[in-house]
């Protein structure tokens, strides 16, 4: 066994005062559980980790939406299987979600409620008492209550859309050549332009996690979540794997990756050994950046002709080849399987060379038979 192994092993028994024939029960086990562990040179390990991690997957439960609990029924939370493939195509089409801790100073019931109110992204539609259209003067008109930020403020972000008049909390838009359609278009775009918040921020709710009060939310900014100095930046995360890249880079990437993966299989009680996630994780990851598995990541990616014709868009990979001259090594398994040659895995990973006339001395002397 390696020298780690062996070393990590002693160093736990010796903590654990572990001595005599114990002991020797132990380093049984281990050698046991370390054979079962390893592969054979030339193993092909995609093929079982692909096999390990789909055949589980579609026995999960179906069910593709539940109403999540942690953030009180704010969002649907994606499971089961569609998860796992939102996971390997890192698709953005759900909805990203962030789980907040806070510094120990701040660790507490109104602290967290006040810096939520503070994070959640509020729109001029959410602080707005009313809004019409005069068509009579081709003007905006909109009514607030409450603001978050001053009405000079105010008033100067709404100056970038037109002539701006206040009278107390009224606020009057009049744009420059603008007819009926392009007004409502106007209202909506004011309507929907934050002033305050983080932005994607789109609901938080304070929880209790043991010790701790954490904020969960409907959206995710990473970076500029991590920018609030009152937010534990060590335990904080998101689910959206392509923001924890631009901001932590590649490895903690990978690791989310791991996370999430891991995650949700255990949610559907499925037990998959762990070198098979990481094996896909790394392979998302190698090249310094996140690529998804799909015909746009990973497998669009191949060096192999046949084996991007085989996964998806068949046609366009071998029209694109004759096209441009293309030719493919065959160096793996499928194009090697698809033309009928032996794969490149297992026994078909060596070439063995025989020298006939050797081998007929040795039967002659009788060492051998053939």
């Amino acid at each position: 066994m390696p020298k780690k192994i062996l070393s990590d092993f002693e160093k736990f028994c010796k903590e654990k005062n572990i001595t005599g024939g114990k002991k020797e029960e132990l380093m049984e086990k281990l050698r046991e559980i370390y054979d079962k562990s390893s592969y054979e040179v030339g193993e092909a390990i995609g093929v079982i980790a692909a096999q390990s991690i789909s055949e589980p997957s579609t026995q999960m439960s179906m069910r593709s939406y539940t109403m999540a609990s942690m953030v009180g029924g704010l969002t649907k939370v994606v499971q089961g299987l569609p998860r796992v493939i939102e996971i390997f195509d890192l698709r953005k089409t759900f909805d990203k979600s962030m789980t907040i801790y806070l510094k120990e100073k701040y660790n507490s019931k109104t602290s967290a409620e006040r810096i939520a109110n503070d994070i959640k992204e509020k729109t001029i539609g959410d602080v707005i008492k009313s809004h019409s259209i005069d068509l009579l003067n081709m003007q905006i008109e909109l009514e607030f209550g409450n603001l978050p930020i001053s009405k000079e403020e105010l008033k100067e972000i709404l100056s970038k859309f037109g002539d701006v008049s206040r009278r107390e909390n009224k606020f009057t838009i009049k744009p420059k050549k603008l007819g009926i359609k392009g007004l409502r278009k106007l209202r909506n775009k004011i309507l929907n332009l934050r002033i305050a918040g983080i932005s994607d921020i789109k609901k938080v709710i304070v929880t209790r996690d043991f010790n701790d009060w954490i904020i969960e939310t409907v959206g995710s900014n990473l970076k500029a979540v991590l920018e609030d100095e009152r937010v534990d930046e060590v335990r904080t995360t998101t689910d959206d794997i392509d923001q924890i890249y631009d901001v932590l880079g590649i490895e903690a990437a990978r690791n989310a990756i791991l996370r999430e993966i891991k995650e949700t299989l255990d949610k559907q009680g499925l037990d998959v050994d762990l070198r098979h996630l990481i094996l896909v994780a790394d392979i998302m990851t190698t090249d310094g950046v996140v690529r998804p598995i799909g015909r746009y990541g990973v497998s669009g990616r191949k060096p192999s002709v046949l084996a991007k014709a085989n996964f998806e868009e068949t046609k366009k990979h071998l029209t694109a080849a004759s096209l441009f001259g293309k030719t493919d090594k065959l160096e793996s398994t499928v194009e090697n399987l698809m033309i009928g040659q032996i794969v490149p895995a297992g026994t078909g990973t060596v070439n063995l060379v025989v020298d006939t006339e050797k081998m007929k001395k040795i039967v002659q002397k009788g060492e051998m038979s053939l």
